[in-house]
């Protein structure tokens, strides 16, 4: 069961990203201020919801919060500045298209880089104890898996509309036949390696 806020008195947006660990693409991020009382029966972390459930929730989170924003950060600034810093900057914009100001962020995972003056909370699978972090999650996750859709109409051979740009063996493979396009990260091992026999 998700807890409806991590404190009481002061106005608080959960943060949480989607794309980190892909080898295409970019990664995104959204904040969310949810209404204290705000309920939904399946509002969880994204990764444990079905793609329709997702695809459901947004509109409603959209529609019933007080405040959300989704943002990105592209391939070439990942490479350029790390994944982790990618994220980092993913949720800066997000928390900048906000139309109200947090008192508090709530951050999914345990690291964070300060954003301005206001205080912030890292807490480990947020995503599944939260649940303004988990429609941060559901936002972030469904706008990311739209864009990397869209990118698959022109990219069909790596199947970006199953894998979504995840290092699945189909698309190690398709690399391997196909080679890297544009939207892939350089930065990260896009190829596995094979493992060394030993003698």
């Amino acid at each position: 069961m998700l807890l409806p806020f991590f404190q009481k008195a002061l106005t608080e947006a959960g943060c949480d990203e989607a794309g980190r660990g892909c080898l295409a693409g970019p990664v995104f991020a959204a904040a969310v201020i949810l209404p204290k009382d705000f309920r939904h029966p399946f509002l969880n972390d994204s990764k444990q919801l079905s793609h329709g459930q997702r695809n459901e929730l947004r509109p409603v989170i959209e529609k019933e919060a007080i405040a959300w924003a989704v943002a990105q950060v592209d391939h070439l600034v990942i490479d350029e500045i790390n994944i982790l810093n990618a994220s980092f900057l993913a949720m800066h914009r997000a928390l900048d298209k906000l139309k109200v100001n947090p008192q508090l962020l709530i951050i999914d995972g345990n690291r964070f880089k300060k954003y301005k003056d206001i205080p912030h909370q890292c807490i480990v699978e947020g995503d599944a104890k939260y649940a303004s972090i988990a429609a941060a999650s559901v936002l972030a996750k469904t706008y990311r898996d739209d864009l990397m859709l869209n990118l698959h109409e022109k990219y069909p051979m790596y199947h970006w509309d199953k894998n979504k740009g995840y290092g699945t063996a189909l698309h190690r493979k398709a690399i391997e036949q196909h080679g890297i396009n544009k939207f892939h990260r350089k930065s990260f091992r896009l190829v596995a390696v094979p493992l060394e026999l030993k003698s």
